[in-house]
């Protein structure tokens, strides 16, 4: 089926008389007729990657439709037919849609199956009674959810090349649609700096492959996780060994002031150690 002309195009939900021509029905009949047109406003549908979803064409008329197709516009002008009925009976589609849509008659829609992500874009719906066409725009978006992320660490110690201890944190989740970022938590953002970034599409499915890796100043103890999508990772905990300085100092502190104690009474018992032996033989004498 070629793409339909139409002398005045309408984007409101008022009727104007226009002139569609080059109808072809069943690819054997050429009609050339003057109809009122309403376009109704946009819906937005969405399906997930790999599965079914179903296009409804609106109508405000309870008769049975002559005729109703689907097209899809491609660079905001060209419409491709994909499938549709006339008098009850489907209209041939081409291959690529032969055995991935199906027509009901009564409902006014179509079911496509087995979505990609080339199948995302704009479609327009035509419903024909009484030699009136309705015009229905339906948006379709594509999903696809990014697999659980994958989180590594590589935490180096104390003076390792670096002033304090930093770690080296990696997220990564592939076969998700649209494309999308990596997301941390539990992090300070002030303390860390993003390394490498990189997102890539494979050139069959048109899905997103997400990676990235940062660098985290450690400064205590944390549990982190990184989310791409709606997919999350598991938590890990990083900066372990940190420990804060206030604690650091304690434990010198504390030490030093025992044993400096100690040394003092020492001393004491050294100085008084005489008098103490001579107390004790005169004690020992009188018995």
């Amino acid at each position: 089926m070629t793409s339909n002309s139409f002398k005045e195009k309408t984007y409101n939900k008022f009727c104007h008389l226009s002139i569609i021509s080059n109808i072809y029905i069943c690819n054997k009949m050429c009609v050339h007729v003057y109809l009122c047109m309403c376009v109704s406003l946009l819906e937005s549908i969405t399906a997930v990657l790999g599965h079914s979803v179903t296009f409804r064409c609106s109508s405000k008329h309870s008769t049975p439709a002559e005729r109703c197709y689907i097209q899809r516009v491609k660079n905001n002008k060209e419409e491709e037919f994909i499938s549709g009925f006339y008098r009850g009976q489907p209209i041939p589609v081409s291959p690529e849609y032969r055995n991935r849509t199906k027509v009901n008659v009564t409902e006014l829609s179509m079911e496509m199956r087995n979505i990609s992500v080339s199948d995302e874009g704009l479609y327009k719906c035509f419903v024909f009674i009484n030699n009136k066409a309705e015009i229905s725009e339906i948006l379709l978006k594509v999903t696809a959810e990014y697999s659980v992320p994958t989180i590594t660490k590589d935490c180096n110690k104390p003076g390792d090349g670096g002033a304090g201890k930093s770690c080296q944190l990696s997220c990564s989740a592939v076969g998700g649609y649209p494309q999308s970022t990596v997301r941390w938590t539990g992090l300070n953002q002030s303390l860390t700096n993003v390394i490498y970034s990189r997102s890539s599409a494979d050139n069959k499915s048109k899905t997103w492959t997400i990676n990235q890796t940062i660098v985290h100043n450690c400064n205590q103890p944390t549990n982190i996780s990184c989310a791409v999508g709606g997919s999350v990772s598991h938590t890990i905990t990083i900066c372990k060994c940190v420990v804060s300085s206030q604690y650091i100092l304690k434990a010198v502190v504390h030490p030093t002031i025992i044993l400096h104690l100690l040394l003092i009474f020492i001393q004491t018992c050294m100085r008084n150690l005489p008098n103490t032996c001579y107390s004790a033989a005169i004690t020992m004498n009188m018995f």
